[in-house]
């Protein structure tokens, strides 16, 4: 860094500034942003983005332009709503770019769903602040993140300081979805830095290094309609189904006992010891259900993620999982006859782990370190995130840099303001670091 504003001075201006921070994250939250519907929350940071003098690209994603590139899938949010309305926003500082190292600044607007409401203290809708912590959807995952990251921008604009490379303010759609419609359009677009964050809530000092491969699929098990009171007329669906089920819950098992544990997600979750794979039922149907029928259908749904450390793709996972259904049809008699369907749907995704040794990782743990004054912990692999797209298809080398919060996902979830504003001076430090200074 060469400028003449100090690195204390620079972090006492983001503590000064706090409220600011915490109104513009309030207003943020308040703009409600479920998966298809993002658009209120990218209202307002055009909005902001534009106070702020930066020059505005708005575009929505081209699916048919995105269908070759070997990380697309057509999410779920697509299915439903289409692109159509719904917006990535980038923002760029038309005064950098004068032979410093480019960077993006990326955080993705659209929320997971508060219902049921009624197991909220707090109004989702409505952040509250109390003790410390800001309450309502969004705070933590991943609102709290990019007003982190918009506050650090704002930070050095007051203090005069001008970067060399080229900052771009990013914020995408869809990400709770799979964020093909988001981070790989924008990426597609051409927004392809030599370095990237995205502020997802690592909880600082904790960095993220990894996602998880992720599948969804559901299974279609057929039956035998028939009176209850003559059952022996009919196949009962549902007991079948539970055959399937037991057989993936057995390959779940067998599947954690081959693969080793993987590190970042036990410092995530040290409770994830020997599960750090998981397959899990999350849904089941009987369609056209009644008390006195035999159930001729089931439907059930799953979703199965696995580690970096399995060394395994999607294609090998998705092969492995239609085996398991094979094997218990051709062990039914009614099955080897009627076999279940599987149809594979949203999710479609590999793992991936940051380069360790790279230059702009190891800048951002020496600034994590020095702001927060606690040791970097790498963290992530249980799930998938946007920073996959960066770091396996690009090489761009890009970690997740986020504030510490809690209920993701969840009822009263929350973020840490100590921690947001950490983040903030974690994430202006490394844009004057890596960018460097007109």
């Amino acid at each position: 860094m060469t400028t003449d504003v100090s690195r204390e001075a620079i972090g006492e201006h983001v503590e000064e500034n706090r409220d600011r921070l915490v109104a513009f994250l309030e207003e943020l939250v308040s703009a409600r942003s479920l998966p298809g519907e993002e658009r209120p929350a990218q209202e307002v940071m055009k909005a902001k983005f534009r106070d702020l003098d930066l020059a505005v690209d708005a575009w929505e994603p081209d699916a048919d332009a995105l269908q070759e590139h070997p990380g697309f899938f057509e999410t779920t949010a697509y299915r439903e709503y289409g692109y159509e309305g719904r917006e990535n926003v980038a923002a760029v500082d038309e005064a950098a770019g004068e032979g410093g190292r480019s960077l993006v600044m990326s955080g993705h607007v659209d929320v997971v769903n508060p219902d049921p409401v009624g197991d909220w203290t707090y109004d989702p809708w409505d952040p509250t602040v109390e003790d410390g912590r800001m309450y309502g959807r969004g705070t933590m995952d991943m609102k709290g993140g990019i007003a982190a990251f918009v506050h650090a921008y704002e930070c050095l604009r007051d203090l005069g300081i001008d970067l060399a490379g080229e900052l771009t303010l990013q914020t995408t759609i869809e990400e709770e979805a799979g964020g093909v419609g988001g981070v790989l359009s924008a990426l597609e677009r051409g927004y392809r830095p030599d370095a990237a964050i995205v502020a997802e809530p690592s909880g600082v000092p904790r960095v993220g290094v990894a996602s998880a491969g992720v599948l969804y699929f559901r299974v279609i098990v057929p039956g035998k309609t028939a009176h209850t009171a003559y059952k022996f007329l009919g196949v009962d669906a549902v007991g079948k189904a539970f055959e399937v089920y037991r057989a993936l819950e057995a390959y779940h098992n067998e599947l954690n006992g081959r693969i080793e544990d993987y590190g970042p997600a036990l410092n995530q979750y040290p409770e994830a010891a020997g599960s750090t794979a998981n397959l899990s039922l999350t849904n089941v149907e009987v369609p056209g259900s009644w008390t006195s029928t035999v159930p001729g259908e089931a439907v059930m749904e799953f979703r199965v993620g696995w580690p970096p450390s399995a060394r395994m793709d999607r294609h090998a996972v998705r092969e492995e999982v239609e085996e398991v259904v094979a094997e218990v049809a051709a062990g039914d008699e009614w099955l080897s006859e009627h076999p279940p369907e599987i149809e594979w749907f949203g999710w479609s995704t590999d793992p991936h782990e940051i380069d360790f040794e790279t230059d702009f990782y190891r800048l951002v743990c020496e600034e994590t370190e020095d702001v927060t004054g606690g040791s970097v912990e790498h963290r992530g692999g249980l799930g998938g995130n946007d920073e996959r797209f960066y770091n396996r298809y690009y090489g761009i080398p890009t970690p997740s840099v986020g504030p510490e919060g809690g209920n993701g996902h969840g009822a009263d979830e929350f973020v840490e303001i100590d921690s947001l504003v950490e983040t903030a001076e974690i994430h202006a430090l490394t844009m004057i670091d890596w960018c460097g200074v007109a």
